[in-house]
C-alpha cells in the first residue's frame, strides 16, 4: 500500500479519489496490499466473480467491507464513471483471469500481463490502443538454467504460464499502429530476467514493422518494478 499511495502522491493523485481497482486475476503478487488499501481508503474492487470469490478466501487479504466487491463478467464491458472497461480472458493458471483495456470513447489504454499465449481474440480486443502495457515476463535460456524447480519452469513456460520476451514482443508488434504513445514492457521476472535483456529483445521483435524501426517513436520503456514509471500522456 505504501508503495501505491508513494506512487500516487507522485502525481498529486489522493487515494480516496481513485474511482475503482481493477483485479486480473487472485494470485498474491496481484493482490498484494489490497486488504489495507480497502480498510483505509474504501476504494471498490472490480473482478471476474470467481476471481473475487477466491480474493476473498486469500489469508493475507484481513477483514474487508466485501460490498465494496463488484463483480464482472468477461467479455462484457462495464463503466466507471466516465470510463468503459472491457475485461478479455486469458490463458493462465488462475480461476477465471483476465487482462483489460479501458476507454473513454477516444483514447484508449490496453493492459495484458500473465498470458501464457494470446489468439487473434485477445489480439483484436487489445488492438487500437493509445498506450500499452504488455508482458515480457523472462528470458528462455535465464529460466532454464535458473534455479526454479522443474515444474515451475514448465509451469511458466506452458499455455497457462507467462509471456517470454519475444513472445511479449510479437503481441505487441501485432499491436502497433499509428496512433501509438508509449509502450510499458511488465511483469518481468526478478529472478529470469533483467530490464535491459527485456527491451533488447522486444526491440528485436519490432525490427520491420510497417510504421518505425526506432522504438523511440513508440516510447517504449520497461515498467519500474519498485517505483512508478513516467506519466504517458496521450
Amino acid at each position: 500500500m505504501k508503495k501505491v499511495v508513494t506512487a500516487l502522491n507522485d502525481m498529486d493523485v489522493k487515494p480516496e479519489e481513485i474511482n475503482g481497482i481493477l483485479i486480473t486475476h487472485e494470485h498474491s503478487d496481484h493482490i498484494q496490499g489490497l486488504g489495507v488499501l480497502l480498510r483505509k481508503y474504501g476504494i471498490p474492487v472490480y473482478g471476474t466473480a470467481k476471481t473475487l470469490e477466491a480474493v476473498s478466501r486469500y489469508k493475507g487479504l484481513g477483514k474487508v467491507d466485501f460490498s465494496l466487491f463488484h463483480g464482472i463478467e468477461p467479455e462484457k464491458s462495464f463503466a466507471i464513471d466516465d470510463l468503459w472497461v472491457k475485461p478479455i480472458s486469458i490463458w493462465h493458471d488462475a480461476v477465471d483471469p483476465v487482462c483489460y483495456t479501458v476507454t473513454d470513447g477516444d483514447k484508449k489504454v490496453s493492459i495484458a500481463t500473465d498470458l501464457g499465449d494470446y489468439d487473434n481474440h485477445i489480439v483484436d480486443s487489445l488492438s487500437g490502443a493509445d498506450a500499452m502495457l504488455i508482458e515480457a515476463n523472462h528470458d528462455i535460456r535465464m529460466l532454464e538454467v535458473g534455479p526454479y524447480t522443474y515444474e515451475l519452469k514448465q509451469r511458466i513456460l506452458g499455455k497457462y504460464g507467462h509471456l517470454c520476451n519475444e513472445k511479449g514482443g510479437q503481441l505487441i508488434r501485432e499491436l502497433l499502429n499509428d496512433h501509438i504513445k508509449g509502450i510499458y514492457l511488465g511483469h518481468l521476472s526478478k529472478d529470469n530476467n533483467y530490464p535491459e535483456l527485456a527491451y533488447e529483445a522486444v526491440k528485436g521483435e519490432l525490427y520491420g514493422n510497417p510504421y518505425s524501426n526506432d522504438v523511440r517513436d513508440f516510447n517504449m520503456m520497461v515498467a519500474d518494478r519498485y517505483g512508478r514509471s513516467p506519466v504517458i500522456e496521450c
